[in-house]
């Protein structure tokens, strides 16, 4: 019996919530003339769940019958689930539909592979293709690069996407062997590194003086997934692969997302467990720490200590691990210093450098900046004064900042839903 479209949408909008790596920011495609939707500047208006999760942007599968057997995917081939697939119009008609009555911003288009790499690829190309070219949508569009399909395709999608994301899954090739043997860490690092030629090309044209106009070839860049907690790998090893990942490929994003319990296979986590969100919110900060605090993987874990505290944000810990850096003097640290106190975040440090040069700074002047002095505390001076006890030992100091953490409730891992009402959504 064909299914209806809501059918189809509810089956395949809840299917993609698994998929985390739908970021809308840093696109710049403007809208000329009299096209649907706008893309630029700091990106479209979109609102999170209480995990972080993108929820403003229409986020669908295109599909989720799938041809792989990967055994941490709710789509994959041998598990007995509803299957359906929208056409290319739907999407299109669907994405449209929601846009006009201000339900969404954009659209994150993912899918199951069907028949093979380069079938499915082709049809989430003519869905940006008919969305851009036919109906002049300016709006948002994050695609799937699928592994496996021709450059010649993967370089069409780039140019009608936003951003495009080619999913790790998961953080090394042996655990890809175990529990998705028909994949191979090598074969989703090739478009990743396809993806980062192009780009790069685009940002070298831009420069050239003879080339007056270069064409749109994913302005927002590319992202990627990787599951935590299906596999064995340490912190350590998730986020020195991330490092390589934004040194090498360049990547805007790399999303972490909690194992969702699915399947009574032995290789998994039991069934009915729960999700490790902390440790997922635990490596979203850490994450931050690597892109705009100057820390190094290498420095917040180590071979003897390779998973992060689950009691401290990873800058706290850190702080408690290398006391030896500390105290830090707010009157004349440099700002790379002082990026490393915690209770001091990227505008309050910028601020404190502005500020000291135009008159000494007192503690008092600090909490007006915004710095969080029930932490930094401990890790400061200013013009030589402490606010606490400097001999605070690390043990006390410990118990001390532990009162002041929040209790960790249990996060609900859900998406908002299109048949919710509002007077329920929260």
């Amino acid at each position: 019996m064909a299914k209806s479209l809501e059918e189809k949408l509810s089956l395949l909008a809840d299917a993609a919530k698994y998929d985390v790596s739908c970021s809308s920011s840093g696109s710049k495609r403007k809208n000329v003339g009299k096209g649907l939707g706008n893309a630029e500047g700091m990106g479209i208006c979109h609102s999170y769940t209480a995990d972080g999760r993108c929820v403003s942007l229409l986020k669908i599968l295109l599909t989720n019958h799938c041809i792989f057997d990967c055994a941490y995917c709710v789509s994959r081939r041998s598990n007995d689930v509803e299957r359906a697939a929208f056409t290319v119009k739907e999407v299109v008609e669907l994405t449209l539909s929601f846009y006009r009555r201000n339900y969404i911003e954009g659209l994150f288009l993912s899918s199951g592979i069907f028949k093979s790499p380069d079938a499915t690829m082709e049809r989430l190309v003519r869905v940006a293709k008919s969305l851009r070219l036919e109906h002049q949508f300016n709006g948002y569009i994050h695609l799937k690069a699928i592994p496996g399909a021709s450059e010649a395709l993967i370089e069409e999608a780039g140019r009608y996407a936003d951003r495009l994301s080619v999913n790790l899954e998961l953080p090394s090739d042996l655990s890809l062997q175990l529990l998705a043997p028909e994949k191979r860490f090598a074969d989703v690092l090739r478009p990743m590194n396809h993806l980062k030629e192009k780009i790069d090309e685009q940002a070298a044209d831009k420069k050239n003086a003879l080339i007056k106009h270069t064409p749109l070839f994913a302005p927002a860049g590319q992202s990627t997934q990787l599951v935590v907690g299906a596999s064995p790998e340490s912190d350590r090893h998730i986020l020195l692969l991330s490092q390589g990942l934004y040194q090498e490929q360049k990547l805007k994003r790399v999303y972490y997302s909690g194992y969702v319990p699915i399947s009574t296979d032995a290789r998994l986590p039991a069934l009915g467990s729960m999700p490790p969100l902390l440790r997922e919110h635990r490596l979203y900060q850490a994450d931050w720490l690597l892109r705009f605090y100057g820390f190094k993987a290498e420095e917040l874990l180590s071979d003897q200590r390779p998973q992060l505290d689950l009691q401290f944000d990873p800058k706290l810990a850190w702080a408690l691990h290398n006391r030896q850096y500390f105290p830090v003097e707010v009157q004349s640290a440099p700002l790379e210093a002082l990026l490393r106190v915690p209770g001091l975040g990227i505008k309050t440090a910028k601020m404190i450098v502005a500020s000291r040069s135009f008159t000494p700074l007192r503690f008092d002047h600090l909490k007006q900046m915004g710095v969080v002095l029930k932490r930094a505390r401990y890790f400061i001076t200013c013009g030589g004064q402490y606010l606490t006890d400097p001999d605070v030992a690390d043990h006390k100091l410990r118990l001390i900042l532990a009162r002041q953490q929040p209790l960790v409730h249990r996060l609900e891992q859900t998406q908002l839903s299109l048949f919710t009402p509002y007077a329920n959504a929260s």
